[in-house]
């Protein structure tokens, strides 16, 4: 009886193990055959019938899990799959902002050719004038009256063309350019990184259009007509992002978020406001006043020096003639210090920093204002990103917030070590 039994279980035995080398076999020859594309493309494989070759094989998988596994290794693949009509929209965008790159690159070049030629032609301009008036002093008769009437019409030439450039400012034309540029390129990277990185959805579209018409907004090509006001009344920071979204604030945690982190965000955005931003238009303010009063000094001392040059070799001519030769001499030196020194791009330049700087706020506050915390940015790549942006490390960032809620507004640290 135990011989019938022994043989029972090795003749069982030996049918399963002939029905799994049967089903080994059927799945080799079945096996679907590899394809790979040009370029290095991954290799596919069907999901249907890679799960019906295990079910074929025989070891062990139930029904259930099968269509468990199948389930989710299609819906992975499906959540994979792009829309074309997405990507060629993306990539329609990326081809217009990398036009955008070049013509405000060349635009930007332009424009610091007219400052160096300008300057210099005024500067050249201004100084024959004067040195011909003090010529003209010494001489009577024909001569004198040449000399005179030619110092006077170069002087009444540098005063329109000093209107002029000091109602354009190409320094800060020259800057605006740049910083166009360099925020274009940026938009490019972050659209390549979507289509690289990502499944871009028709979100991500609407995004690239509102950030690439911001930036046009924000710096203007043309001249006439939509040229950013060189001399504003109030100094604000430069906006060329769109509009963030109002969120509803929540108490969700997770994604990287924590409540320390969201305070130390807090902390961040306090400091921001009071100290970074706050200098930074401050400075702006002086820079625009300066360049206020230059700007008007400029052609007010040309005009002086062309009413000067008038009246030599009449009874007032000692006076006529320092006139026309100090005064026109001054102007070349304060056409230097607004042109030469660009004292405009430097009020553009902190108006953009302080731009940077409210775009953290913004930013920041609407990473905490979402109540989705899965549609927040994973909190500890966010921080590591505030923390380059300041150009701190980590525990420099913390010690930052911390130092800010022991101090309050009386904490003399700025938020960047940048600039």
């Amino acid at each position: 009886m135990a011989s019938l039994q022994s043989s029972s279980v090795i003749g069982s035995l030996a049918y399963s193990s002939g029905r799994c080398r049967r089903g080994m076999t059927r799945a080799a020859i079945n096996m679907p055959k590899l394809r790979t594309g040009g370029g290095g493309q991954s290799l596919r494989l069907p999901a249907r019938d890679l799960v019906q070759e295990v079910l074929d094989m025989g070891i062990g998988l139930s029904p259930a899990t099968t269509s468990h596994v199948e389930k989710k290794y299609q819906s992975r693949t499906v959540s994979n799959v792009s829309d074309p009509m997405v990507i060629a929209k993306l990539h329609e965008i990326m081809e217009a902002v990398a036009d955008r790159v070049e013509m405000h690159e060349n635009i930007g070049e332009q424009r610091d050719n007219w400052n160096s030629l300008l300057l210099t032609s005024i500067n050249a301009i201004t100084l024959t004038a004067a040195t011909m008036a003090g010529i003209a002093a010494t001489n009577v008769g024909g001569p004198l009256m040449a000399l005179k009437l030619s110092s006077t019409l170069m002087y009444l030439a540098a005063t329109g063309m000093l209107v002029v450039m000091n109602k354009i400012q190409p320094s800060q034309l020259i800057e605006e350019q740049r910083n166009a540029a360099r925020l274009f390129k940026q938009l490019r990277c972050q659209i390549q990184t979507t289509l690289s990185s990502g499944n871009p959805t028709s979100s991500d579209v609407e995004e690239a259009m509102e950030k690439v018409l911001a930036l046009d907004k924000a710096y203007p090509l043309p001249l006439i007509g939509v040229m950013l006001e060189k001399f504003p009344k109030t100094v604000e920071p430069a906006v060329w992002w769109p509009q963030h979204r109002q969120r509803q604030e929540g108490r969700t945690y997770g994604n990287g978020w924590s409540v320390e982190l969201e305070e130390e965000m807090r902390e961040i955005i306090g400091v921001l406001k009071r100290k970074d931003t706050e200098d930074y238009l401050r400075l702006g303010k002086i820079a625009l006043k300066v360049n206020k009063i230059l700007s008007i000094s400029g052609p007010l001392l040309t005009g002086m020096a062309a009413c000067g040059t008038a009246f030599v070799g009449s009874s007032h001519a000692p006076w006529a003639t320092i006139v026309g030769v100090v005064a026109g001499a001054m102007a070349s030196v304060v056409n230097t210090m607004e042109h030469g020194g660009q004292v405009g791009m430097v009020f553009e330049m902190y108006r953009n920093n302080a731009g940077f700087f409210r775009l953290m706020e913004e930013t920041i506050e609407s990473n905490l204002n979402e109540r989705d915390v899965g549609r927040r940015e994973n909190g500890e790549l966010f921080e590591m990103k505030v923390a380059l942006q300041l150009g701190r490390s980590l525990s420099g960032l913390k010690n930052l917030a911390a130092s800010s809620s022991k101090k309050g507004e009386a904490i003399e640290e700025f938020a960047s070590k940048l600039f």
